[in-house]
């Protein structure tokens, strides 16, 4: 998952709403969301390569979803970042406990940031930090650097999130990551890739032949704890490749 946005609003009708997309190598295969075989309270996506996820819902509002962070200079870590949201969503412990589980091995995974909550919180953790902060009401983004890193994508969807926000329905949230619009060479950030590739990552939705957005993800979260949750897939040069809906 490479970028997320989501407004966090304790005490609202709808306190969780979230704007996310996969961007992952076509090649790697890959289940859409669905209730899990082996877990049917959890309801997310699938990493077929490793068996992880990159976000989801689980039981009793458990919410959880990853983004890597971009740096070639690092090597690849020892495990699969994704099952850092498998395990809390198909898990019972307390986010304290999780999350200070998940910061003693934090170097055992490539460089990520994690958000995880339930009804009652909502935390991030940037593997690059040393502790979890739990998030304050407001409008959030998060791709392949830090919470709220300025760059160009990540301002204009949250941006674009916050116009929707009075009545939040899955097809705007859908449409805001649909934007393919790559932003000014000046505007690019630096993080190593060469400008080519800085390029083609600065679309809020990313399509090539080999890499891009592989799915978007609308979730509505209901104060009684319902949820409205559209995923549509993608392949090569963004062709789409179905939606599912999922409505708890």
């Amino acid at each position: 998952m490479c970028l997320i946005v989501f407004a966090w609003r304790p005490g609202h009708a709808q306190p969780l709403v979230v704007a996310a997309n996969r961007d992952e190598f076509y090649a790697r295969p890959s289940l859409p969301l669905a209730s899990w075989t082996e877990a049917p309270h959890v309801h997310a996506g699938r990493d077929l390569e490793a068996g992880g996820t990159w976000l989801g819902v689980g039981a009793n509002g458990r919410f959880a979803a990853l983004t890597n962070i971009r740096d070639p200079h690092r090597p690849p870590g020892r495990k699969s970042r994704g099952e850092l949201v498998a395990r809390f969503l198909n898990g019972d412990c307390s986010i304290d406990d999780y999350l200070a589980d998940v910061v003693r091995r934090s170097l055992e995974y490539g460089g990520f940031n994690l958000l995880v909550g339930n009804r009652n919180e909502l935390w991030h953790f940037n593997a690059r930090e040393t502790e979890a902060v739990m998030l304050q009401p407001g409008v959030y983004g998060v791709s392949n650097a830090g919470l709220d890193t300025p760059w160009p994508k990540l301002l204009k969807a949250k941006a674009a999130l916050s116009e929707v926000l009075d009545d939040p329905q899955p097809q705007a949230l859908l449409a805001l990551l649909s934007d393919a619009q790559t932003a000014p060479f000046a505007e690019l950030p630096d993080t190593g890739v060469g400008l080519a590739t800085e390029t083609l990552l600065s679309s809020v939705f990313i399509a090539s032949q080999s890499y891009g957005t592989r799915a978007s993800t609308a979730l509505i979260v209901q104060a009684d704890g319902a949820l409205h949750m559209v995923e549509r897939s993608f392949g090569p040069f963004g062709g789409h490749l179905g939606e599912v809906e999922l409505k708890i």
